[in-house]
């Protein structure tokens, strides 16, 4: 039994060696795989220039829809474009196919592959909004109430709009069953997540509790949601949180995770981690949470990419870069991700888009 064991703590110290080994190896052949991302089998830069973010698979993997505002590509504010899964953009132009006009928000697929659903701004105003960072010295999010969620067919014509409400709505994400969209909105006075069927009907209600609910997104079986939130909690906190809402603000600087049935029941949190914990998504298995989180950062960065167990157990660091990391999503077969990083950036202020080849 003692050589036996020998030999089995042998193989296990050359396993280890040969692991090692194989991640230099890899590292050396893909510069863009930082030390210990050993989800990440290989990794591609898609994108080379200004801020691209929010990138959805159509519901057969062969193309994405993402925001950007790239100067290059004619835009003054976040426009949507559409690539073929495979293709990237150094040098060239994708398709837009939002209108260009306004600004837009959070494009996603719809079960047909042939049209998406996006927020835009354009009806109330052509022109790009003002983009307020700081107020009072801390960072803020523009809530603008003039988004609106529309439809659109990927030549980029509006073929519905699918609310009408007065006040934000944006934020929508479908259902991998393809049969409803939750969405953020504040026609109640706060920011809460509803539910809708794909046509825009039969609107409910998920969330009700004072904070920003948001960045909302359905188990791969549909039958529960992952989201971000604030809690405000004390008097000072409540007064902060609803006088920013009221110029159509909020500061994004402390957020949790929360997890729910799709129509709102057993609502829980999952994170009590501190600082910015959001853009969570389901690992394809449907038992973990990726997301994005700067809760071991000193001075509000880095934000990496971390994944825990639904009952909040099991937290795994899972990019280790020192910029940004975030708006992780697989795809719908479950081998690839993909994200938006500051990583090979020249040190500059560029987020771009990159795929991984995810492994367990």
């Amino acid at each position: 039994m003692r050589v036996l064991s020998l030999l089995l703590l042998a193989c296990v110290l050359v396993s280890c060696k040969n692991e090692k080994k194989q991640l230099i190896i890899d590292q050396k052949k893909n510069p863009l795989i930082y030390p210990d991302e050993k989800h990440f089998k290989n990794l591609t830069q898609i994108t080379f220039g200004g801020d691209n973010a929010e990138a959805y698979w159509s519901f057969d993997d062969k193309q994405i829809v993402f925001q950007s505002n790239n100067k290059n590509w004619n835009v003054n504010c976040d426009q949507m474009f559409l690539m073929n899964v495979g293709e990237t953009f150094k040098n060239k132009m994708p398709p837009m196919i939002s209108t260009g006009f306004g600004r837009t928000t959070c494009a996603y697929f719809l079960p047909d592959n042939k049209h998406f659903v996006y927020a835009s701004t354009h009806l109330v105003d052509k022109e790009c909004p003002e983009v307020p960072l700081r107020k009072n010295g801390k960072y803020v999010w523009p809530i603008y109430d003039s988004f609106d969620i529309f439809v659109s067919d990927l030549q980029g014509n509006i073929v519905k709009q699918l609310t009408n409400q007065i006040g934000y709505d944006a934020e929508a994400t479908v259902s991998p069953k393809g049969d409803k969209i939750v969405f953020t909105s504040t026609r109640t006075g706060d920011l809460e997540l509803f539910t809708m069927n794909i046509d825009g009907t039969n609107v409910k209600q998920i969330t009700n509790e004072l904070g920003y609910d948001g960045g909302a997104f359905f188990s791969p079986d549909g039958t529960k949601l992952i989201f971000r939130a604030s809690r405000p909690k004390t008097a000072e906190e409540i007064k902060a949180y609803k006088d920013l809402l009221a110029q159509g603000l909020v500061e994004p600087t402390d957020m949790e995770l929360f997890i729910c049935n799709s129509d709102g029941s057993e609502l829980r949190q999952l994170t009590e981690l501190g600082n910015a914990n959001w853009s969570p998504f389901f690992h394809p298995s449907g038992k973990k949470i990726l997301f994005s989180s700067n809760f071991e950062a000193e001075r509000g960065f880095p934000f990496n990419l971390y994944m825990i167990d639904l009952d909040g157990k099991n937290l795994e660091r899972v990019t280790h870069g020192e910029t940004f990391d975030a708006f992780p999503v697989f795809s719908n077969d479950g081998k690839k991700l993909i994200f938006s990083s500051n990583r090979n950036n020249g040190g500059g202020r560029d987020t771009n888009l990159f795929i991984a080849e995810w492994q367990d």
